[in-house]
C-alpha cells in the first residue's frame, strides 16, 4: 500500500502511472467524490502490493531498508540492482508489503437521540469486518444500580456476521456528562454496586457481550483506591461469569498527573485488573480550546511509554480519533466551540475554498487555514494517511495488543485501507 501527497498538476491518471496502478482503483479506495479535483497536500492510498519509494538526498540502500523493516540485500535483489549501488536522488525502489501484524480492534458507536441513524449503522456493517470489538456507547449508571440502555438497533446480528464481539461500554454519563458526584456514590455504597454488577451480567448474557467495558471518568482523586477495589470486584464476578473486563484509561504521563481527568486513574492498577485498556490518546486539540493536532505524535507516544513503563504492552490499545475539528479564528477561551469534521469532510472543505492542505511534521498532523464566506477565517485540524501511519508504526514498534478507534460514523476511508493491508484483525 502506497501513499501519496498530492501536488501541484497531479491528477488521478498521472498518479496511478506513477504506482503502475489504475484511476478507478484509486478512486475507490479513497472514495473520491470529485476525482478531477484533488487538493494539493491530500494523502491518498495508492491499493498495491508493496510500495514504491523514491530515494532522496542522504540515502543509501542500507538506510532505506532500515526505514522499511528489511535488508540492503533483498532490496538490492527484488529491484535488480547491487548492493553497493551509489543511488541518485528520484530512483524509484519497489519495496515489498511486510508480514500483517495481528491486531486486536475496537470501535465505539455512539447514537444520537434514541435511535441509530442511517449513517452510523452503514458505517458499522462497513467496517465491523475490521474490529475485534464494536462498542455501543453507553450502558449510563443510574443511581438505583440499574442501567439505561443505548439504542442497539442491529448491532448484535452485524456483529455476528462480521464474526465481531460486543463490547458492553459502562459509564458513569449524566445528562450528557460524566458525573464525579455518581461516581462517587457507585463507588461508595458496596450495596449500589451489587446491584450494578447484578444488572451487568444479566444485560451481558441477555444481549451477547463478550466484553465489559468501564468508562467512569472526571472521578475525584480521592476514590482512586475506591475506584481500584471496585474494579478488582468486577473482575472477579466477569470472570466467573466467562466474560472479559477492560477499562478506559485518561492520558496520563505520569503516576502523580494533576487534573480532574486523571487523578483518579491508576494505570498500575488497571494494569494488573482488567484483561486490557485503552488509553485515550486524542483531544490535545478539542473543541473548547485552541487550535492544535487532536492527537499529535509526541503527547501520544509519551502517554503509550509511560503506560508501558506500568503495565504489559499486550493490555494495551491505542485510543484513535477519527475526526478533526475546525475552529473559527481568533481562539478566544470561553468563545465559539470547533465543529466536528471528519478526514474526508476536512478535505472536501480544503477544495471548497480552493486552499492547499499543509502538514505539521513534529505533530505528524495534516491542517490548513481558510476564509468562510462571511469572512471569518478558519483553522482545521483532522487526520490523514500518514498521520494514521505513524501511528500504526507506534503500535507495531511498542509491540502493543492494537487500536481502539473513537468513533464509527465519521468518514475516514485511508485508515481502513491501511489498517486491512497492515494488520490482521484477531477474532474472539
Amino acid at each position: 500500500m502506497q501513499i501519496h501527497v498530492v501536488q501541484q498538476g497531479e491528477s488521478v491518471f498521472s498518479i496511478a502511472r506513477l504506482y503502475d496502478s489504475t484511476p478507478n482503483a484509486i478512486i475507490e479506495a479513497n472514495e473520491l467524490e470529485t476525482p478531477g479535483n484533488l487538493v494539493v497536500g491530500q494523502a491518498l492510498v495508492i491499493p498495491i502490493v508493496g510500495q514504491f519509494y523514491f530515494v532522496q538526498p542522504g540515502d543509501s540502500l542500507f538506510s532505506i531498508a532500515q526505514q522499511f523493516g528489511t535488508t540492503a540485500e533483498e532490496l538490492a535483489q527484488i529491484n535488480g540492482i547491487s548492493p553497493n549501488s551509489t543511488l541518485s536522488v528520484g530512483f524509484r525502489l519497489y519495496i515489498p508489503d511486510q508480514p500483517p501484524t495481528p491486531i486486536t480492534s475496537n470501535a465505539y458507536i455512539e447514537p444520537y437521540g434514541g435511535e441509530v441513524s442511517d449513517t452510523l449503522r452503514t458505517s458499522a456493517e462497513n467496517r465491523a469486518v475490521l474490529l475485534t470489538y464494536l462498542a455501543p456507547f453507553s450502558y449510563e449508571i443510574q443511581t438505583d444500580g440499574s442501567l439505561k440502555a443505548p439504542p442497539l438497533d442491529n448491532f448484535k446480528q452485524i456483529a455476528t456476521n462480521n464474526d465481531t464481539s460486543l463490547m458492553m461500554v459502562v459509564t458513569n454519563l449524566a445528562d450528557g456528562e460524566f458525573s464525579a458526584e455518581l461516581g462517587r456514590k457507585v463507588l461508595t455504597d458496596e450495596n449500589l454496586q451489587n446491584k450494578l454488577l447484578d444488572r451487568i451480567v444479566s444485560t451481558a448474557k441477555e444481549v451477547g457481550f463478550s466484553d465489559v467495558h468501564f468508562d467512569m471518568e472526571f472521578l475525584p482523586r480521592e476514590l482512586k483506591e475506591n475506584y481500584n477495589q471496585f474494579l478488582r470486584k468486577a473482575k472477579q464476578r466477569l470472570s466467573n461469569e466467562g466474560l472479559l473486563m477492560s477499562t478506559a484509561l485518561a492520558p496520563k504521563t505520569s503516576a502523580e498527573q494533576e487534573g480532574a481527568w486523571y487523578e483518579a486513574h491508576d494505570y498500575a492498577a488497571h494494569g494488573e485488573i482488567a484483561d486490557f485498556v485503552v488509553l485515550m490518546t486524542y483531544e490535545w486539540g478539542y473543541s473548547g480550546g485552541p487550535p492544535r493536532a487532536v492527537s499529535p505524535i509526541g503527547p501520544v507516544t509519551e502517554v503509550v511509554d509511560f503506560a508501558l513503563s506500568v503495565m504489559p504492552a499486550n493490555k494495551i490499545l491505542l485510543g484513535q480519533n477519527l475526526y478533526g475539528y475546525d475552529w473559527t479564528l481568533p481562539y478566544e477561551p470561553g468563545g465559539e466551540f470547533a465543529k466536528a469534521v471528519s478526514p474526508q469532510r476536512a478535505i472536501q472543505i480544503a477544495r471548497e475554498n480552493n486552499v492547499p492542505i499543509s502538514y505539521d511534521e513534529e505533530e505528524q498532523a495534516p491542517y490548513f487555514t481558510y476564509t468562510s464566506q462571511s469572512g471569518e477565517e478558519h483553522e482545521v485540524w483532522f487526520e490523514d494517511a500518514r498521520s494514521i501511519q505513524q501511528k500504526f508504526d507506534l503500535i507495531k514498534d511498542r509491540g502493543l495488543l492494537g487500536i481502539s478507534y473513537w468513533k464509527l460514523g465519521l468518514s475516514f476511508p485511508q485508515n481502513w485501507e491501511l489498517l486491512e493491508n497492515q494488520f490482521t484483525v484477531t477474532k474472539n
